[in-house]
């Protein structure tokens, strides 16, 4: 097991008493505070998403390279995660951790947990929309696709789907939640980021009320995931099914956003706030006891908080705040 934090610290982290008496709002017992960590980390990673666009994106975009769905999807989001993920090896470096310990553990790369996760996200959704279609607001309709063009779009919103749960994953329940955590602990980090996840998808198109508060409580639930298997990557597999299952397994729209190139042509009708509407099913009421339920299961399956798969126990630790 490889120590747990590294001998040659940087000293402006490590609480130096001539910089918490003069620059206290900066500076506390931990050295650099947090919310200024926080900050330091987004900073870093707009500048070098800028970087990777002028560099990577924008030629490849100019050449029209992206113009198939899944492929720009997967292009954009991986563009993203991986500004996130180089400003968190950055300040992994500076705060003398291993990279792992913000969540996804290299050695544990679409490993069990992911796969886990995946099908917890597939058998989810598919239970809410049978009691969607026992309740008459769903059916589950017709083949729309057959044959090369079902394997090549299911595979592409596939890799698009795994990058989008990459991205929101890590920009939320990444660095951000590990250092918060540093600051104010687990559950209340856990509460203001899941709150600022669901917010950002109140803005899109054709997303309902019930559906915001269902993505919050869902984003609670994958920081729960978190504090239970001791990575992301459950919660990154199960984003991904879940996702992969709407837009293209059974043809339904993804947080407002309407299928393209899916495998099935449903129907979906009655009530918005219980058939889900233009939202999804996940913008249907009858997410919320599903959502409460996967928590119920989630506590049995993983009936103790777990370590941190990196192998590291930072100070304070992640999972044992609060």
């Amino acid at each position: 097991m490889e120590p747990a934090l590294s001998a040659t610290r940087p000293m402006f982290l490590k609480g130096n008493p001539t910089l918490r008496k003069h620059f206290p709002v900066f500076f506390g017992p931990d050295g650099l505070r947090s919310g200024w960590r926080l900050l330091l980390f987004l900073l870093m990673a707009q500048i070098l998403g800028v970087f990777l666009f002028w560099v990577a994106i924008r030629p490849a975009l100019q050449r029209g390279l992206f113009s198939w769905s899944p492929l720009k999807l997967a292009v954009l989001e991986m563009w993203f995660f991986l500004s996130l993920l180089l400003a968190a090896a950055i300040m992994a470096r500076i705060e003398g951790r291993a990279l792992g310990v913000y969540g996804l553990p290299g050695r544990a790369a679409f490993g069990a947990r992911f796969w886990e996760g995946a099908l917890w996200g597939l058998g989810a959704l598919t239970l809410l929309l049978a009691a969607l279609r026992l309740t008459g607001n769903f059916n589950f309709g017709t083949l729309a696709l057959q044959g090369p063009a079902a394997w090549r779009w299911g595979v592409g919103w596939a890799i698009g789907f795994i990058a989008v749960a990459l991205f929101e994953e890590y920009s939320v329940r990444g660095y951000p939640l590990f250092t918060l955590t540093t600051g104010m602990g687990f559950w209340p980090s856990a509460a203001l980021l899941s709150a600022l996840f669901g917010l950002g998808h109140a803005f899109n198109p054709g997303e309902t009320k019930i559906a915001v508060v269902g993505t919050v409580l869902v984003a609670l639930f994958w920081c729960f995931s978190l504090l239970r298997t001791g990575s992301l990557w459950f919660a990154v597999g199960m984003h991904a099914a879940w996702n992969w299952g709407e837009s293209f397994l059974y043809g339904v729209p993804d947080s407002g956003h309407p299928a393209v190139g899916a495998l099935m042509h449903p129907s979906i009708s009655g009530p918005e706030w219980l058939s889900g509407g233009s939202a999804g099913p996940e913008g249907s009421v009858l997410d919320l006891p599903l959502t409460f339920l996967l928590w119920v299961m989630l506590a049995a399956r993983f009936a103790r908080v777990a370590s941190c798969e990196a192998g590291h126990h930072d100070s304070p630790p992640i999972h044992h705040q609060n």
